[in-house]
């Protein structure tokens, strides 16, 4: 995968009540990322820009919601969240790999 396409994939972290409960305990960390990224390719962009071990990845399609505006009824986009597992001694820290 070229380094281009990494960056692509992973959209940001995603920061909840739940994603900050799976990592504290399972280690696991939830992200958004492209509708059209595949779990090899977001495993490999995890790996390769935090220099750690996937054990696993789980995807969700969360549908956008539909919102009612003065000009109408509108939807929100779709989006794609991934729930990453690491391997037992694994961790990333967000503050660090910004460097």
């Amino acid at each position: 995968m070229n380094q281009e396409r990494v960056f692509k994939v992973l959209v940001g972290p995603h920061v909840s009540e739940k994603a900050t409960v799976l990592a504290d305990g399972k280690s696991q960390f939830v992200f958004k990322v492209a509708t059209d990224a595949t779990k090899l390719e977001i495993k490999k962009a995890v790996e390769s820009l935090f220099n750690v071990k996937v054990a696993a990845v789980n995807t969700v399609n969360v549908l956008g919601k539909s919102k009612r505006t003065a000009r109408g009824v509108g939807k929100r986009n779709d989006w794609k969240k991934a729930y990453i597992a690491l391997q037992p001694g694994q961790d990333i820290d967000f503050a660090s790999s910004a460097e």
